[in-house]
């Protein structure tokens, strides 16, 4: 007997990357060596010093109890403590921090907290795929936010829609930005809490690679601003500063009513982490963060590696001011797919395709800075072999 999926499931958006990874596994099945730089899976290993304190805490028999609903106390004050230390924000572990299970779920569960059928969500295009997964469990109603090149990447608030701000009650950001690599300024985000604060609009931003900034430059987090905690939340991740993304393990902080409904709805769905995974998440926050800076610092020299091999071959590229990820302009005469599709199956090289993450990626694609500088190098020679740009 087969059963019918629901309407909500069948509503949910197509994963346009299952794609992308079906032509990868076909090319290096028929035995061809594929560089992926289509992927947003980090390579290194998690540190040692996190790993340990894993497997000491695993071997507590208290841990293999239930965890305390809302997460255990330590790690919400550790949440606190490490955006005292590297950001100068203040919050309160009791009402402003909520343990998540991993950036995305938290993304993607936001809008079933604070929305209601119809509801209109601003959201950013190009952006994350997973906000329009969020959105379409909330059976509410999204307007993009273009990401252009001339603004650098940072929505015109000027050129949507006065309808459209107006009925907005949620939207989202992300910043280091994926896919474009870009970063928002002080003067970005203090125009969003001036606008959300007039329009009672609820902010969410990603902050998913914050501690990755390049040429001596922080990123900001939102909370920085005067008056977002008022209108808004930050989602931070493990999963990109310790290379933790397969622990899932993330929290939400900032606005008090936010973050209770977000406890509200995971009362429902679960209890909580494996509590060995959040004392090593405590040893990650609260430890020396010199693996973060490395970090940082090997994805520069990846990026000046591979952006400066683009350009040696002609290619009209930029690089990226944060994340780990190069947004790559496509040449003249192709869409981002066809673009994709010819250096997977000429090159070998798999980068994604920027239609998949909105309207406005086409004429982009992705590329991971998540291998070595060898293969990234490796890369740009069998795209000059190809001869695109003269």
């Amino acid at each position: 007997m087969h059963f019918k999926k629901s309407d909500l499931l069948q509503a949910l958006p197509k994963q346009f990357f299952a794609s992308l990874v079906s032509k990868v596994a076909d090319i290096a099945a028929e035995g061809h060596d594929v560089i992926n730089l289509g992927q947003g899976n980090p390579d290194q290993p998690t540190p040692a010093h996190i790993v340990k304190k894993l497997q000491s805490a695993a071997e507590n028999p208290i841990n293999h109890k239930y965890s305390p609903f809302r997460g255990t106390k330590e790690l919400k004050e550790a949440a606190c403590e490490y955006y005292q230390l590297e950001f100068g924000v203040k919050l309160d572990p009791n009402k402003e921090v909520a343990i998540l299970f991993g950036g995305k779920a938290g993304l993607v569960e936001l809008p079933q907290c604070l929305l209601n059928p119809g509801d209109t969500v601003l959201v950013p295009d190009p952006g994350y795929p997973d906000y329009w997964s969020g959105v379409s469990l909330a059976k509410a109603r999204m307007e993009t936010m273009p990401l252009k090149e001339e603004n650098d990447f940072l929505p015109d608030y000027g050129g949507i829609s006065r309808q459209a701000i107006e009925q907005a009650k949620l939207m989202f950001l992300n910043y280091p930005n994926n896919p474009t690599g870009a970063v928002a300024t002080e003067a970005f985000f203090k125009e969003t809490v001036e606008l959300a604060t007039k329009e009672s609009i609820c902010v969410v931003h990603d902050f998913a690679y914050g501690t990755i900034g390049f040429d001596g430059k922080k990123p900001l987090s939102f909370l920085q601003t005067e008056g977002a905690k008022d209108i808004g939340i930050e989602i931070y991740t493990l999963s990109k500063t310790y290379n933790m993304a397969g622990w899932r393990i993330a929290f939400a902080v900032g606005n008090e009513s936010v973050v209770e409904a977000i406890e509200l709805l995971q009362d429902h769905l679960y209890v909580s982490l494996f509590p060995a995974v959040q004392e090593a998440a405590v040893e990650a926050l609260l430890s020396s963060q010199r693996c973060a800076q490395e970090l940082a610092e090997m994805y520069e020299s990846r990026r000046n590696i591979f952006i400066g091999g683009l350009q040696s071959i002609g290619w009209d590229v930029k690089a990226p001011a944060g994340s780990f990820f190069a947004w790559l302009k496509v040449p003249e005469g192709y869409t981002s797919e066809e673009f994709s599709d010819y250096l997977l199956n000429h090159a070998h090289v798999a980068v994604a395709p920027g239609k998949g993450f909105g309207k406005y990626g086409e004429g982009y694609v992705r590329a991971g800075l998540l291998t070595t500088e060898d293969r990234l190098m490796e890369a740009v020679r069998r795209i000059r072999a190809l001869r695109l740009f003269g």
